[in-house]
């Protein structure tokens, strides 16, 4: 069978990623009653960080315990990814050792080098272009909170702010899913010509439509779910004064700006929040919020991934029988070890 990645989630199709839906729903009720099949025992994760993180370390880390699984969490500088060792050796070498790998990693192009040598699925974590599982999270967490009647593909979707990694999965898996896409930001902070078209071509197929604008105030109007991320990232700080002054207080997400969507309209942020610049605490503690499932789902989204994944990779027609077979040759080999050690 094929090794699948998750890179980026245009390389499904929207079956498979509600496929992948279901799968997370039935995990979240497994979590629910205390019985998350054991569906990865024995197996091994390995979790390659090159920045720090919390909802992606822990989702993860906890994600793959819970499937009976191991997780090894492989720290900025703890290892020699494209520095003392190639990109490509180190993927070989995991891959012999481990049975999916997870990558948080600053340039897009190192995931998919590691998945270009790697024998086990690798997972993007997070790079500098995007993030799917975050996305897979959230399109769950909206199907959970659909306006009464509606569906999905009834549904739009408001981005405010910069043109985030998050931004581009959120557009990429939106219109995968038929949905409707706003990004309102400043021009100079919009989402890119090359972004655009591919949503665009997902939206010929879907039947989504995308739309960007600097007029954030006619856009919320129509948003059943408005969303928010950070307005600089790492090695951006140098830009903040002109960042600030670019989004504030216009693109902020406050009980002004929220009072002109629908009563129905639910507010999403992957997190880490900056409470007071692209979100007032009123929004993000408030009713309208569902910023905390989302965080939640992030564990439940990630035990379907693995499982998805790496499921299908196992051998379980013979791995029992097998188990047995070299279970009984390492306690023969161990027996007579310690009777020659008794002799002595």
């Amino acid at each position: 069978m094929a090794i699948r990645h998750l890179l980026d989630t245009q390389e499904f199709t929207r079956s498979e990623l509600e496929n992948l839906l279901d799968l997370t729903s039935a995990l979240k009720q497994a979590d629910r009653d205390g019985a998350v099949p054991q569906l990865l025992a024995g197996r091994s994760l390995a979790m390659i960080f090159e920045e720090p993180s919390t909802r992606t370390r822990v989702s993860f880390e906890v994600a793959m315990t819970k499937l009976g699984g191991h997780a090894l969490y492989l720290k900025p500088g703890e290892i020699h990814l494209g520095f003392r060792e190639t990109v490509s050796d180190t993927a070989r070498v995991l891959s012999r050792m481990c049975d999916v790998i997870e990558a948080r990693v600053l340039r897009h192009e190192t995931v998919v080098e590691l998945a270009r040598y790697s024998s086990v699925p690798v997972i993007n974590g997070l790079t500098d272009f995007n993030h799917p599982t975050q996305a897979i999270c959230d399109i769950f967490t909206m199907r959970e909170h659909l306006p009464d009647g509606r569906r999905l593909e009834d549904c739009t979707v408001l981005f405010v702010g910069d043109r985030t990694n998050v931004c581009s999965s959120t557009m990429f898996i939106t219109t995968q899913f038929g949905m409707s896409f706003i990004h309102a930001a400043p021009t100079a902070y919009q989402a890119p010509a090359e972004w655009v078209a591919v949503a665009e071509s997902n939206a010929e197929s879907s039947g989504a439509s995308v739309t960007v604008t600097d007029d954030v105030q006619a856009a919320v109007q129509q948003a059943d779910f408005i969303y928010t991320d950070l307005w600089w990232w790492v090695d951006q700080e140098d830009e903040i004064p002109q960042r600030r002054a670019a989004f504030m207080p216009r693109y902020q997400v406050n009980a002004d700006l929220l009072s002109r969507a629908p009563e129905h309209a639910r507010f999403m942020h992957c997190l880490p929040a900056s409470r007071g610049v692209e979100v007032t605490d009123e929004v993000i503690d408030g009713p309208q919020s569902i910023v905390f499932d989302q965080a939640e789902n992030r564990l439940h989204a990630e035990k379907a991934i693995l499982a998805w994944l790496t499921y299908p990779t196992i051998s379980h027609e013979r791995s029992d029988q097998m188990r047995r077979h070299h279970e009984r040759r390492a306690r023969s080999l161990l027996d007579a070890h310690n009777r020659k050690r008794a002799v002595l």
